[in-house]
This record gives C-alpha cells, structure tokens and sequence, in this order.
C-alpha cells in the first residue's frame, strides 16, 4: 500500500549529484571503461537486481540501491552515489506503487530521460481494491514476476541488440524455474483452502491469497505496522486473540520491520505453540531470488503441515 510521506525514501538534492559528477577521480574513469560494453542498470532493490542478473548475465553491470537485509525499505536514506548510478543507468527497474518513489525523483534530478524505466506495479496491472488500498509488494506474486522478466528481457535487448537473443533465452530459463513455486502454492491451496493465517505486514499477502489462505490479521493492525504509526490498544488485543484463542494456522512475520508490537504477536503466536514464518523485503544474504521464494513457500507448507 502506499506509504506515507512520512516513510517515503528520502530524496538527495540534484545539488549534491551535481558535485559528484564533477569530482570524477581517474579510478572512475578506469571502472566506467572496464564495463562500457555492459548495459548499466540500476534496480531499487537487490531483489530486482538479482532478477536483472538472472537475465541478463555477464552483460549487465547491475547496480541494487536497498541491499542490506538489515535495513528496512521504507526508511532508507538514498545516497549520491545512487543517484549517479542512476544518472548513467540505461535501464531501470523500480516497484513502484508508492513503495520506492525516490527512483522517478532522482532519474529527474539527474536528467536521465533516456532510461528504460520497468515499474513492476504497473506491469502486473494491479490496482487498489475498492474502498482499500494497494498492495505494493509485487514481487512476491510469481505472474507478475514473470512478466516483469519478459519486460527486462526486452529492455535490455534494445539497449544492446547484440544479446537479444541470449536475454530471452535467460528469461525463459528464469520463468521456467517460477512454475514450480506456483505449482507448490496450488498443492498448499488444495490441502488447505480457507484456512485462517496472521500476518504482521502486509508483504506476504499475495504468496498467502495464491496459496488459499485467509488473512484474518485487523487491517489496522497491519497498515499501523507499515505506516509506523502505534497500534491502538483495542486493535493490538484483538489480534494478539487470534493467537491466544489459536484462531489462526500461521504468523508470517516481517522480520525487516520489527519492532514491540510485533514482538508481542510474535510471542503470542509461540506461548500458543502456532508456528512463525519469517519473511523479508529484501533478499537475505546469500540468496537469490529463486531460492529465496522456494524456501518462503516450503515454509508455509511445512507449518500448515504441523
């Protein structure tokens, strides 16, 4: 959902871009010639960035603005450094829906209007709910995934028609290797259709909706949680019940966005001996994308099987 202004990522100044670029040193210039013949692209978040990797291969010099598994998206501070990047970058791939607005901003502050700009919300065609608002974290809904792919794909063959041929090959290979998590979401629907689930954010939420589950969690408590804002004390009760009265199979829980309100739901859910799957924004350490989602949907359907 969109985040609120107080949460949006902060915007450098085109100011501090502008001293950057005129203080280019020799080893600069050194690195820029050693991957002149790599498209330069710059994704919001290393989960794109592996994405842009998996497709494009020894021809991409990717650059990932949020990489740390520690940090919390809604919070990071961008840098200078990021803006060059995107400054010079020949494709951009961001998420969009409100969740990481700095990319448009900076792309204009450093008069990159050339720049191939794939918005992953727009490509999946999702839109809010009536009356409700959107839910911005795409990536973990494997169609759009793939179409997001195909997009990449695309974009990098026009910016370098010389590997078209070997990028829709790669992101064919990419695709073929989603169908199976999707496959495992039908399998966990079709053993566990409409069970009740708890959530602490909403990231998950598509993973949850194709895998048949119901997301019982107050949307107050949730949208609180994102937002950053306190969660009242009638809504925190209600759904510390849903654990207590082990109304719900499952907590899936944003470790990235943690804070004593979700610990309490977190530690309701273990007293209640209801399992508790981790997730994050970004990918963890030593993990690709791929990887990542496969051990997400195997733990959901290793706690459902509890």
């Amino acid at each position: 959902m969109p985040l609120s202004t107080s949460r949006r990522l902060t915007l450098l100044t085109s100011a501090s871009l502008a001293l950057l670029t005129g203080c280019g040193s020799s080893s600069d210039s050194a690195d820029a010639q050693s991957t002149s013949a790599k498209v330069p692209v710059v994704a919001s978040t290393n989960v794109y960035g592996d994405i842009v990797r998996s497709i494009g291969a020894d021809k991409v010099d990717v650059t990932s603005v949020i990489s740390d598994p520690d940090q919390d998206p809604h919070s990071y501070e961008a840098d200078t450094q990021n803006q060059l990047a995107l400054s010079k970058a020949k494709v951009v791939v961001e998420n969009g829906g409100g969740y990481d607005d700095f990319v448009d901003r900076m792309l204009k502050s450093g008069h990159n209007d050339s720049a191939q700009v794939i918005n992953a919300v727009r490509v999946s065609g999702k839109t809010a709910p009536k009356g409700g608002e959107l839910n911005e974290h795409v990536w973990y809904d494997f169609p759009t995934v793939a179409r997001v792919a195909d997009r990449i794909s695309a974009a990098l063959a026009q910016a370098d028609p010389a590997d078209a041929a070997a990028f829709k090959k790669n992101a064919t290979a990419f695709k073929a290797k989603l169908a199976p998590l999707e496959a495992k979401e039908a399998q966990i629907k079709k053993e566990h259709d409409g069970e009740a689930v708890a959530i602490t954010e909403p990231v998950p939420l598509y993973m949850i909706d194709a895998s048949g589950l119901v997301n019982k969690t107050p949307a107050a408590f949730s949208e609180a949680i994102e937002e950053g804002d306190d969660v009242s004390p009638r809504i925190l009760q209600e759904s510390l019940a849903l654990f207590s009265g082990k109304k719900v199979r499952v907590l899936v829980y944003n470790e990235q966005t943690s804070g004593p309100q979700t610990e309490k739901s977190e530690a309701a859910a273990k007293a209640a001996g209801i399992p508790v799957i981790p997730v994050t924004e970004t990918l963890p350490k030593g993990k690709d994308y791929l990887g990542w989602m496969t051990a997400n949907v195997d733990a959901l359907a290793s706690a459902l099987a509890k």
